[in-house]
């Protein structure tokens, strides 16, 4: 019983252990008693006071592995000699009896230790020993949790002074049961001091408008309240619980007063900045209804406020096409986020509004999307703006395939980075175009006019109708007329040159050919005038020459003289009848005209010279030429000027000739092509020119071939010349048109009659 009180009454638990050793030890007529307490790992020997001698680190060790080790209720072991020695017993080594101290959930807590010189345990002194073991559980887990609960009181104190949110607890007295330490700090004074004092002295914190004596309550009805006070410089969040006290008519409120301050002013700036935002910013629920949006949102859906459109379910109305919302589910559901997601909408009345958007999805536990929340920019006016600019790109697209001149960009170096579609029709392919220099295609002679121009446009001024000679896609040089243009970056700086080239060559050759037969008309009226006038002296001087050679009278030594004079006379007068013929005085005689047969004819006139000086002469003829309708005697004159000028030309080379004639027929016109080996034109602009000639004094007049380009024209034909490639040579090609069908039908009705 005095045991009981003890364990009772005790508040050390050391102290009440070595007592508990002390008095188990005298009622078991043990010489020493203790208490082996287990904390996990961990073992405390307590051992009674006043014990003879003293146990040895050794001796403890053996003892507490034994305490460990045993597993009965009861248990008696035999000290070892080697361990007597260390233990607080007689001489004459004893028995240690180990009893196990259980908790009433079996946990061992400790082992009760008696060593006694007898070896045996009477029946009584088990029940005594299981007794005793009993109060020692009961003793130890009241101290376990008596030091359990004041733990947790004083933890509980220290995590209530650890929240920064002020907390007060008041009775229903509305006196200050309890504070924790922020608030006391926020007022300066300890905890303790505000115990007893008035809620009502805390209305410095802040007011919520309540008439009642705590300026924290306001409805004491409730037993849970949240709502916002303010002070001058805070705002608090207010929460409010009331719970039973000591006694059932002692109700406790407990006020927790939270400072939301700045994050009352994060949500004012992050309302601020949402509604400031000209993109459309939107939360809303996964079926379409609109949690919140800001200001943009609402203009840019076209509705009078934010409240009535978070009001109003505007998904059905938002798409034109249903199935879209549905596409739009889908995609968000499987990737979770969407950039750049294009998106037409309708507004409030109706009109089309075409959106870019950025999507979350915000999903809860189970993975289901929760909320959708999005950024919404308006590209209506960007959508117009860009089906404007595709059709006008369109339209130059179209304009630069099909205009019939080469349209390039070049760089400021010249290098071409584009070439419309007109340059690969005429032949030039990509790869000798993108990447080159367009310099490159341009004749030698012209390149420096060229290079000024695109000097010129580099710098910023333009350059129009500059003529030059290019390079065609077949190797030919054509004439090209090039107008260059300047291409501006943002800062106004050129950046690139646009380039039109467009094939004049035969515009050019027809303004040349209309040049010189305006040239040749003038020159024919002007020299057929001459001739008249000249014909008359002439004739008298002849008339008169003649007589004095008939007259005998006439000395010798005259005659010589008047022989000169008659021949200077008679050439001057073959002169005149060149220019006459230039003038074209005689009309050409229109009959059907075999111009093989015409050119054999006339290369068997100058047969024996080409023979004598070797000169090869080859006939390439069409066998089957279609007959022309001319003047068989002009037309061999034209022949036979070219061939002349052709036999000069191979004798003055100094190599052996050679003349090749080809008579081929060409559409509507039957062609005549002689070509030598010879020297070659020095000016094939010049060379139909009259008077114009490359000859020695005294071999040419320079009108032989005018009256050929006249007899040409007269006939509807044409005539031209160049130098041969590689420089050997030249080509003359006339081109006279083949007899039409009627033609050939008058000449037949003009044979049967004859």
């Amino acid at each position: 019983m005095e045991l009981a009180v003890e364990a009772a009454q005790s508040r050390d638990l050391p102290d009440f252990l070595e007592q508990f050793a002390l008095r188990s030890a005298r009622m078991l007529d043990a010489c020493w008693g203790g208490v082996a307490v287990y904390r996990g790992r961990e073992t405390e020997l307590h051992a009674m006071p006043g014990s003879r001698g003293a146990t040895t680190e050794a001796g403890a060790d053996w003892l507490v592995s034994c305490a460990r080790a045993s597993q009965n209720d009861v248990e008696t072991r035999a000290i070892p000699k080697e361990v007597a020695a260390g233990m607080p017993i007689p001489e004459v080594p004893g028995t240690i009896v180990f009893v196990r101290i259980a908790a009433s959930d079996n946990e061992r807590l400790g082992t009760l230790c008696l060593i006694r010189n007898r070896k045996t345990l009477g029946a009584n002194e088990k029940r005594l020993l299981h007794a005793l073991a009993s109060h020692a559980a009961l003793s130890l887990e009241n101290f376990r949790r008596f030091s359990q609960l004041e733990r947790s009181k004083r933890q509980w104190v220290e995590d209530i002074d650890a929240i920064s949110d002020y907390i007060v607890v008041h009775d229903r007295a509305w006196k200050i049961v309890r504070t924790n330490r922020s608030l006391a700090s926020h007022l300066g004074v300890p905890p303790v001091a505000l115990v007893g004092e008035a809620m009502s002295s805390l209305r410095q914190i802040a007011e919520t408008g309540s008439d009642l004596p705590c300026p924290f309550c306001r409805d004491t009805q409730r037993s849970k309240e949240e709502y916002v006070a303010a002070s001058v410089e805070r705002i608090f969040l207010v929460s409010t619980s009331r719970t039973p006290g000591v006694s059932d008519d002692d109700t406790r409120t407990i006020h927790v007063l939270k400072d939301i301050t700045d994050r009352r002013e994060a949500e004012r700036r992050y309302r601020e900045l949402f509604d400031s935002i000209q993109e459309g910013l939107f939360f809303a629920t996964p079926d379409g209804r609109f949690l919140d949006v800001n200001d943009a949102m609402v203009r840019m859906l076209g509705y009078a406020s934010r409240e009535e459109l978070l009001r109003a379910d505007v998904s059905p109305h938002l798409y034109p096409v249903p199935e879209a919302r549905e596409k739009f589910l889908r995609a968000l559901s499987e990737r979770g986020v969407l950039r750049n997601y294009e998106e037409t909408l309708r507004r409030k009345d109706g009109t089309l509004l075409h959106t870019l958007q950025n999507i979350t999805a915000v999903r809860d536990a189970r993975g289901r999307i929760a909320q959708i929340r999005g950024l919404m920019l308006d590209v209506t006016e960007q959508k117009t703006f860009q089906s404007q600019l595709q059709r006008e790109r369109d339209f130059n697209q179209k304009i630069l395939n099909t205009t019939q001149s080469m349209i390039l960009v070049l760089d400021t170096a010249g290098l071409i980075s584009y070439a419309n579609r007109r340059c690969y029709e005429i032949g030039y392919q990509e790869g000798e175009l993108i990447g080159h220099r367009l310099v490159d295609w341009v004749e030698a002679s012209h390149r420096e006019d060229f290079d000024a121009a695109l000097e010129t446009t580099a710098n910023g001024q333009q350059v129009e109708n500059l003529e030059l000679r290019v390079r065609r896609s077949d190797g030919s040089m054509g004439h090209f007329s090039i107008s260059l243009s300047p291409m501006r970056d943002e800062q106004n700086a050129v950046n690139s040159v646009v380039v039109v080239m467009t094939d004049i060559t035969d515009a050019a050759l027809l303004q040349a050919k209309l040049a010189h037969s305006e040239k040749m008309a003038t020159i024919g009226r002007l020299v057929s005038g001459v001739a008249h006038e000249v014909n008359n002296p002439l004739a008298a001087i002849l008339g008169f020459t003649d007589l004095l050679l008939e007259n005998p009278e006439v000395p010798g030594s005259a005659r010589e003289d008047l022989q000169i004079i008659l021949r200077e006379t008679q050439r001057t007068k073959d002169i005149v009848q060149d220019l006459l013929s230039f003038a074209r005085q005689r009309p050409v005689q229109r009959e059907l005209v075999q111009v093989n047969s015409v050119l054999r004819q006339t290369i068997k006139l100058r047969s024996y010279d080409f023979a004598s000086h070797g000169v090869e002469v080859v006939e390439d003829f069409e066998e089957t030429l279609a007959a022309a309708l001319g003047d068989s005697q002009q037309l061999q004159q034209v022949f036979l000027n070219i061939l002349n000028n052709a036999y000069d030309a191979v004798q003055d080379a100094g190599q052996r000739g050679h003349i090749r004639i080809h008579t081929r027929r060409q559409a509507e016109l039957i062609e005549v092509a002689i070509s030598d080996n010879g020297t070659g034109i020095i000016d094939s602009q010049r060379i139909f020119d009259p008077f114009y000639t490359t000859k020695q004094a005294g071999k040419g007049t320079g009108l032989g071939l005018s009256i050929c380009y006249g007899i040409v024209r007269a006939h509807g034909g044409e005539i031209q010349c160049w130098n041969n490639e590689g420089g050997a040579g030249s080509t003359f090609v006339v081109r006279i048109p083949v007899a039409t069908e009627a033609a050939l039908a008058a000449a037949a009705t003009k044979e049967a009659g004859r």
